[in-house]
């Protein structure tokens, strides 16, 4: 180890940075520089870190670097070396050193006292087998890649038998490390990283093994090498080729299928022609190199993303096909008629229809091929040839088979018309049928078996054998990624299992309900003929579109009801699930109460570590002795839930941890310091003889066992036994009789008579009740009146000013009523005398406690808690079920508790656990509230301060409470001296970086309490809990006690505030144990720029390092340098706690700028080099977490060690608690659909449907596995926009393993109000677009087995699609309608065939209309209550949100949903929306409102309002009310759903003259004029022309498709004018042309008074007045004519507008698609003005239902109580928030 002493850094290190920090720290976890400096350092405490640091300084042998100005080799090690044999970056070699370190010390301090080490090794030498399997672990998807590519590795390690290298193992691991920790954005691609590596290790070897370079006859040097080679020769390259292709794709705009992402560049690695045509050093003159536009550019690689929804049939073909063939045989079958199936299918004539499947299968087939042709065929080029043959051959092929289907079925038939039955013959070509259709299915009888044995087909998909990849060449594309996808066979089952009965629900209903119906009215429509129509008909037969009319909707809910099904099966299967899991056994804390003491035995089995060590995690031995004490500690059974005693060690350790919980209660204010002590156990004192349980457990218990003693006559046998029956009564008994004895030898002066007299009496007691004589000596019923007198005696001790007099007085009678009064047999003086129990001389007998009481003073914090506590005990009479009071705190109590009941792994200890980060991504959101935040009022008065300080009104109080007791005096001076204290009260309730870092920083303090719990002896542990109680409070000091019913405060040594009770008895070791554990990197992107820019963010950042001595921030520097262009940076910094200051620990150069994708990914990717440790938490900015929670962090962590289905997991699951739910109702339906997803729904997709993936929550990954495999998200532009579900599924298709843990939870919070809430949805279903369009989808489509398959689809994609086609569903039924009744359909089939009345309609109407109101959402949240609230509380939630529009919010969210997922698709636009995560409580104006929802929300619901207002005038159906109502009720919800929504959950939103101030603000904003600077939120056509960009940048086929989707418009027309009056019942053709001529007209109306206002209405006003004139006057004249000789009625005039509006939107939509057409012309002017013209007519139409509400009374208040309810139920005044009635209030 005398190397390591004075360890700098050698003069020739590489890359040292242009400009050097000012401050540099030494080190930032382990000071490995500088061993003598820091030799007293926690951390060097450990051998197993000096090992590591020793083993890496054997370099002495190396030949020395090339190239190096200096080289030392006894003051350098591994690292040094190779960064100048490399040329990597100073920082980058000092950052990737300690990195390994840490991970070797970790490995071996967790390897060590198991089987995976000799039990003689030494600590202080680093095993050569830790080294090795971190560098299997690191290089195994290396491995993986060159087998993949039939390469050998590079990796020359010696064979077992040959000798142990372990130097060549760290070579190899620091090589990657360094690659890694330099290659910036190159680290999403992983196998890019595995090509540098070859060849560098290649280079590596040659170098150790010395050997000799054949052209120069040298010794062998490495290809890049120098200063800075490696970032310059090596990763520069490659970034500029990415950086060039993002700049190509116009910021994500352009068409993925132009311009190649970070999977392209990566995928092009898994082709063994990258090793010719890149070579190494790196060729830049080679293709993949050359930037687009230019010749010889390399395209796309392994798949092309096109804008098509044929995407979702390419992906998940196998459903498609499957609901097809169904829906084509249950046709075939249900059209015989008969009850059912089985029945038809006895006939021949049945059978032989349903074999048409096949053709139709076959063509299904012929689509695939010619789709994937049509999408990929960018692919193919001169050396992908393969491609080209394959997709050629398989088209051919499927038509061959679609053909011969087709031939042999037409034989069949032809042979069974001639011979008129099913001869001989006959039967022989149906079984030439069949054998052609076995040949045809065996590619799916090889699949099915190779399912039921799905370790041969991972098997054969893992092995690289070329015979292999001849045989599956044919099937699916080789890929390095999605092989040996398949689960074990246990797996197989449950998910198969669960997917067949849902399928067979789903069938059944489908035939019986929807299919078999709609059979007999279709037969009908088709045998009616001569209908009358209303307007001119293009083609005969048209009542033939009325059956596929009528056919649409039932498709279209037949195709997505499995969505439904799903809803049901996996509620009902997560909720069982749960049941198993011991969700909801302790419900709240009256549950709590009534086992806590069995509570306190599970805290110790599973937070306190096993003691046999040297088990074997996951065996059948350990997981037996497991379950065996769990069913103990969850039932009462055996030795661990034996009554635990004071003096018992685990009762000790058990009262420190549940103390410390509590006392983090206290710092977030959630609790009263008088709940505090309610809720303690405090230390033991007084000689007390049992555990002293809090003081909620025994409340009432010795005034109900009083009672008993007083009513009951019998021995002390059963008085005893009556009492010990409830461990809580016995307890209190005994600590009150303890207490009351200790107290009065306390307070009476030791060695003075009446102590002797106290001590004997007592004695007296004692003695009798051992004889168990009591009962018999003493007069139980007088125990009341000593209990009123002991109580009277308390109460006069804990006043301030102490009466002496009434204590003597209230002493002597206790005298009295003990020694004369209690006892049964009276005694004489003399006898007292000689049993101590009076004084012994006459001369002493005057009033006795005259003289001999001195009260402790009032410093003695200790004595007067007891005190209190006593006090408690005595005189608690009310139930404390409602103790604590705060919400959150009985939530967090509960689940806490409850959690240590379900089945989770033993704890190690802390120096054992696995190591982990947490990483958070920031960019610029609020990190603590500042003044003019908290006090900045909105229109209405309010403040945020003052909102906080209503909807956490208990945080309030108990904040003010702990202000006074450290010193504040009156409450103003909070804006003073305790103005810091404020604003992170605040931002603790906000969603802020502040709240996330105290979070995540619990994790460093529990880990401290738990290495100390670990390494404390017994002793340790009994003599800090007695210098505990010497603090006399586990509260801070300074404490306020209630004297004489006031306040007053014990000036005292104070505590560090935030430092723990525990902490008090830390040896100084433990803050080494939890950092080589435990790091925390903010990602803080801009830091630098913050701090350039003294930005507020900035300094609070700095203050959030200052508190917090683990946190790390981690962010982006730019600096210019004098020459050449700008340079970044990757910076680490800390808090030198020594130095006061902020100091950098690395400083790592980029190649470029850091963002080339999407920004969050980036900036976690930058920062994940400063992570430490075998595991990363994902963190989000909007996330908390709990002291309690991180407790039971390395119980999670052991999961790693455990089999999760076939594998051990790399990714754990985590639950999450939603804690935004309370601030509205709004914030409460998302917070309660959030909560179902993240529970329930996590819990199904983990098991048993294994397809859970990472959703953006606190998920744990494996550290190492993930950065070798392209890290924890992705990040390519607009592609990944849902950058997290692409780590899931990353994850899955690398064959990694997920699962879900419910005994740990993390806070997170939502969006609040509505506005919020829709950007949220609308950038995640933009993200589901996008990932529809995403190769991982494809392949996860492709590669997984059928029923896995399911799951994916419905769980991802599926879900926004489905929910598209419920929105679509409503288009087709109420245009299909319209259509039947405006043609005259309708009438004539309405006696013939009733098929509006049929069950099929009826059915269909039921599911979409359950799906709309959001009932399968609800249905996930109802029984996921119930199994953690209980079914009553769950109905009633339901019912409540019921009457809150909870169903309004649903339907509205569909609606954002389904537009934003189809729009996407169709023409992109998907980009991340910022929501800010802020409180609601501003009104939204009109204007903002309809700037956000008018093309998803209101013109659709415009649109199909009046649909259904022209389907009610015109429909013979709508004659019946009821069934109008029953047919179009929920078209109707939901068109009221889409207008009202907005204003319905929107503060104030229907008060008066807020919406006259609003429609005042909507006009300015339409007329406001355009320009460069304007904005679309002050002009209206700058925001019509952004709602217009998705059209820019959409392909010719959406183009098309939009166009098509506009002519709807004009059908509209078409149908209407035949019903004008003027029309006279023409069925003309000449109809529909004068209605456009009519059309025309108009438009040439307004371009002529357009015209004239433009050029005389300033000038020559009366010229314009002239044409007004005259177009009115020619207008009336033309009314009259029309009058006179025509049929015109005045009706036609509303009719016609009816007609002509909706064209006149479709033309305006039309000519946006031909903008690039027509916007130079003198076209486009009147398109912009006739727009704006139709965007007031919409505003005042959804204006209109908003001012009607607003004027009628009431409706202000119903919707304040509806928006706030959940306010409401906590005591929330808002109508003063609303009035701004800020009284009394900070």
């Amino acid at each position: 180890m005398s190397r390591l002493r004075n360890r700098r850094p050698p003069a020739g290190s590489a890359a040292a940075s242009a400009e050097q920090p000012p401050v540099q720290a030494s080190y930032n976890i382990v000071p490995i520089q500088d061993v003598v400096m820091h030799g007293q350092h926690p951390s060097l405490r450990f051998p197993e870190v000096r090992a590591a640091v020793a083993a890496l300084v054997h370099v002495a042998d190396l030949p020395p670097p090339p190239l190096a100005r200096a080289w030392d080799p006894h003051r350098a090690d591994l690292f040094d070396w190779l960064g100048l044999t490399f040329g990597f970056q100073r920082h980058n070699v000092t950052n990737q050193r300690e990195h390994l370190v840490l991970l070797l010390a970790n490995a071996q301090l967790r390897a060590a006292g198991t089987l995976a080490l000799p039990r003689d090794h030494p600590p202080d030498v680093l095993h050569f087998s830790i080294a090795q399997d971190i560098r299997k672990k690191l290089l195994k998807n290396y491995d993986a890649w060159c087998a993949y590519l039939g390469q050998r590795p590079h990796v020359h390690v010696p064979r077992r038998n040959a000798g142990v290298d372990t130097r060549r193992e760290l070579l190899y691991t620091a090589l990657y490390l360094l690659i890694w920790g330099e290659a910036a954005n190159l680290r999403f691609m992983p196998e890019c990283l595995c090509y540098i590596f070859h060849y560098m290790a290649l280079d590596l070897n040659h170098v150790i093994d010395r050997s000799v370079d054949i052209e120069t006859g040298r010794p062998a040097i490495p290809a890049v090498c120098g200063e800075d080679a490696f970032l310059n020769r090596v990763v520069t390259p490659i970034y500029t080729v990415l950086a060039a292709e993002v700049k190509a794709s116009q910021n994500g705009t352009k068409p993925h299928s132009a311009w190649r992402n970070y999977d392209d560049v990566n995928e092009y690695f898994w082709s063994r022609r990258v090793f010719k045509r890149l070579q190494w050093p790196l060729d830049t003159s080679r293709g993949f190199f050359v930037p687009p536009g230019k010749l010889g550019r390399i395209g796309k690689t392994g798949f092309v993303e096109q804008r098509s929804f044929w995407n979702l049939y390419r992906s998940f073909d196998r459903l498609w096909v499957m609901l097809i063939l169904f829906f084509q045989a249950a046709m075939i079958i249900a059209w015989d008629g008969r009850a059912y199936p089985w029945q038809s299918l006895r006939f021949r004539d049945i059978q032989v229809r349903v074999l048409s499947v096949f053709i139709t299968w076959a063509g299904l087939r012929f689509m695939q091929a010619l789709l994937d042709a049509g999408t990929q065929y960018s692919l193919v080029s001169r050396e992908t040839k393969r491609i080209a043959v394959r997709m050629v051959l398989k088209a051919f092929v499927a038509a061959g088979w679609t053909i011969t289907f087709s031939v042999l079925y037409v034989r069949m038939w032809d042979q069974r018309w001639r011979d008129r039955r099913w001869s001989f013959a006959a039967n022989t070509r149906v079984l030439n049928f069949l054998e052609a259709a076995a040949v045809f299915i065996i590619p799916q009888v090889l699949a099915l078996a190779l399912f039921i044995l799905p370790w041969i087909r991972n098997f054969t998909e893992k092995t690289n054998w070329r015979i292999l990849y001849v045989l599956t060449w044919w099937f699916q594309t080789r890929t390095f990624v999605g092989r040996g996808l398949r689960e074990g066979l246990i797996d197989n089952i449950k998910y198969s299992t669960f997917w067949i009965f849902l399928l067979a629900a789903k069938f059944s209903f489908s035939y019986f309900l929807q299919i078999k119906p709609m059979v007999a009215p279709t037969k009908t429509i088709f045998t009616l003929h001569d209908i009358r129509r209303n307007w001119f008909e293009f083609m005969p037969h048209t009542e033939r579109l009325a059956v596929i009319i009528l056919w649409v909707p039932v498709v279209l809910i037949y195709l997505m009801d499995i969505q439904i099904w799903y809803a049901v099966f996996s509620s009902l299967t997560g909720a069982l699930i749960g049941l198993f899991s011991h969700l909801g056994e302790i419900r709240s804390v009256g549950q709590l109460q009534l086992r806590f003491q069995f509570f306190a035995s599970a805290m110790q089995f599973n937070l306190m570590p096993e003691e046999r060590l040297d088990r074997v995690h996951g065996d059948i031995r350990s997981k037996l002795y497991d379950a065996i004490h769990r069913l103990k500690l969850r039932y009462g059974f055996g030795r661990p839930y034996r009554k635990i005693e004071a003096n018992q060690v685990e009762a000790k350790r058990f009262a420190l941890i549940w103390n410390e919980i509590i006392q983090t209660f206290r710092e977030e204010d959630i609790v009263s310091d008088k709940e505090v002590e309610l809720l303690e156990l405090p230390p033991v004192v007084w000689k007390i003889r049992v555990v002293r349980w809090p003081c909620l457990l025994l409340n009432n218990e010795l005034l109900l066992a009083l009672s008993q003693a007083k009513e009951l006559v019998a021995d002390d046998k059963t008085h005893w036994s009556r009492i010990s029956s409830i461990e809580y009564r016995r307890c209190a008994v005994i600590e009150a009789y303890d207490s009351i004895r200790q107290l009065l030898l306390e307070i009476i002066e030791e060695r003075s008579v009446e102590h002797i007299i106290v001590n004997q009496l007592f004695l007296a007691f004692d003695n009798a009740m051992v004889d168990g004589k009591f009962s018999e000596e003493y007069r139980l019923n007088l125990l009341p009146q000593i209990h009123s007198s002991v109580i009277t005696l308390v109460e006069l001790l804990l006043k301030a000013n102490k009466d002496q007099t009434k204590i003597v007085n209230t002493l002597q009678t206790l005298y009295v009523l003990a020694v004369h009064d209690f006892p049964k047999n009276r005694k004489d003086i003399e006898q007292l005398r000689r049993e101590g129990l009076a004084p012994s001389r006459p001369t002493e007998s005057g009033l006795l406690f005259e003289d001999a009481i001195t009260c402790p003073g009032e410093n003695d914090l200790s004595f007067y808690k007891q005190v209190r506590r006593l006090h408690t005990i005595l005189t608690s009479r009310d139930s404390m079920n409602d103790i604590p009071k705060n919400p959150e705190a009985r939530r967090r109590i509960s689940f806490f508790s409850n959690s240590l009941f379900m089945n989770m792994p033993r704890a190690p200890t802390v120096e054992k656990m696995v190591a982990f980060s947490v990483l958070t991504p920031y960019y610029n959101e609020d990190v603590l509230y500042n003044k003019d935040q908290l006090r900045r009022e909105n229109e209405d008065g309010i403040s945020i301060l003052f909102y906080l300080q209503k909807i956490y009104e208990d945080d309030w109080g108990n904040f003010l409470e702990r202000m006074k007791r450290e010193g504040m005096v009156k409450d103003d001076e909070i804006w003073a001296g305790k103005f810091q204290e404020l604003r992170l009260w605040a931002s603790y309730r906000g969603q802020t970086l502040a709240r996330t870092v105290r979070g995540m920083m619990y994790y460093y303090r529990a880990l401290k309490m738990l290495a100390f719990l670990d390494t404390a002896s017994e002793i340790d542990i009994t003599e800090g809990t007695k210098r505990l109680a010497t603090f006399g409070s586990v509260r801070h000091e300074n404490d306020v006690y209630p004297m004489n019913n006031g306040l007053q405060q014990r000036p005292q040594r104070r505590l560090s505030r935030g430092a723990s009770t525990v902490s008090q008895l830390f040896k100084g070791m433990e803050d080494g144990a939890a950092l080589m554990k435990y790091t925390y990197v903010v990602a803080c992107q801009i830091y630098g720029n913050q701090k350039k820019g003294k930005d507020q963010r900035a300094e609070d950042i700095l203050a959030l390092m200052k508190k917090n001595e683990a946190l790390r921030v981690a962010y982006v520097d730019e600096v210019r340098p004098e020459m050449g262009d700008m340079q970044y940076y990757s910076v680490l910094v800390k808090f030198d706690q020594a130095l006061q200051k902020e100091v950098e620990i690395y400083r790592i150069r980029l190649p470029g700028p850091l963002k080339l994708g999407e920004g969050k990914p980036e900036n976690q990717n930058h920062a994940i080099i400063f992570t430490r440790g075998d595991a990363v938490q994902t963190i989000d900015m909007n996330q908390d977490n709990y002291f309690e929670e991180a407790l039971k962090m390395r119980n999670l962590l052991e999961q790693y060690s455990y089999n999760h289905g076939s594998q051990k997991p790399t990714l754990l699951g985590v639950r999450e608690h939603v804690f935004t739910g309370s601030v509205s109702s709004l914030a409460w339906f998302m917070s309660a659909q959030e909560t179902s997803f993240v529970t329930l729904g996590q819990r199904v997709l983990a098991n048993p449907l294994k397809v859970r993936m990472h959703y953006g929550h606190p998920d744990v990954f494996d550290r190492l596995w993930f950065l070798t495999r392209g890290g924890l998200s992705k990040a390519s532009r607009v592609i990944n926009i849902s950058e997290d579900i692409f780590a899931g599924f990353n994850c899955t298709l690398r064959g990694g393993n997920v699962s879900h843990h419910e005994y740990i939870q993390v806070g997170k919070g939502r969006d609040v109000g509505l506005n919020q809430i829709s950007m949220f949805e609308a950038k995640v279903s933009s993200g589901n677009g996008e990932q529809t369009l995403s190769r991982d989808i494809y392949r996860l489509g492709h590669r997984v087995d059928f029923f896995r398959m399911l799951s994916v689809f419905y769980t991802t994609v599926g879900f926004y699609f489905n929910t598209m086609l419920v929105v679509l569903t409503v288009y087709t039924f109420t245009w299909g309608r319209l259509y039947l009744a405006l043609s005259g359909l309708e009438a004539g089939i309405q006696g013939s065939a009733n098929a509006t009345n049929n069950k099929a309609l009826g059915a269909v109407l039921n599911q979409q209309f359950v799906i709309q109101l959001g009932l399968f959402t609800a249905l996930p949240m109802i029984l996921e209550n119930s199994l953690e609230l209980g079914f009553l509380p769950a109905v009633w939630d339901f019912f409540t949100m019921q009457m809150n529009f909870s169903s309004v919010f649903y339907t509205f969210s569909m609606g954002t949903k389904s537009h934003y997922y189809g729009r996407t698709i169709l023409h992109g636009g998907a980009k991340y929306r910022a929501t800010g995560r802020g409180f609601v409580v501003q009104h939204k104006s009109f204007a903002e409102n309809y700037r956000l929802y008018a093309r998803s929300h209101f013109i659709k619901a415009i649109e199909l309002g009046i649909i259904l207002t022209v389907y009610a005038v015109h429909s013979v159906i709508a004659r019946n009310t009821l069934v109008y109502i029953v047919m179009m009720i929920s078209s109707w919800f939901l068109v009221v759903s889409w207008i009202m929504a907005p204003f319905a959950f929107n503060p104030s939103g229907f008060d008066w003259l807020k919406t006259v101030y609003d429609f005042e603000d909507f006009m300015t904003w339409i007329w406001f004029p355009g320009g460069i600077f304007s904005k679309a939120e002050h002009s209206w056509e700058v925001w019509w022309y952004e709602e217009q960009d998705h059209l820019r940048t959409t392909g010719l086929w959406g183009k098309i498709l939009e166009i098509v989707l506009d002519l709807r418009y004009f059908f509209f027309q078409y149908g209407v004018v035949y019903q004008l009056k003027i029309a006279d019942g023409s069925r003309s053709i000449a109809v529909y042309l004068l209605s456009w001529i009519c059309v025309a007209v108009i438009f040439g109306v307004f371009v002529l008074m357009s015209y004239t206002r433009d050029q005389y209405a300033a000038k020559q006003h009366l010229y314009y007045r002239v044409v007004q004139c005259a177009i009115i006057i020619l207008g009336v004249l033309v009314l009259i004519l029309f009058l006179e000789f025509t049929e015109f009625q005045i009706i036609d005039i509303f009719t016609g507008l009816l007609a002509f509006i909706p064209t006149g939107w479709g033309l305006i939509s039309i000519a946006q698609v031909i903008r690039p057409f027509i916007e130079s012309t003198v076209v486009w002017g009147s398109v912009i003005s006739v727009a704006r013209l139709y965007e007031i007519l919409l505003g005042v139409i959804v204006m209109a239902p908003v001012a009607l509400l607003s004027w009628l009374p009431g409706f202000q208040e119903m919707q304040t109580r509806v928006l706030f309810n959940e306010g409401f139920s906590r005591g929330l005044q808002i109508s003063r928030i609303l009035a701004g009635k800020k009284t009394n209030v900070v």
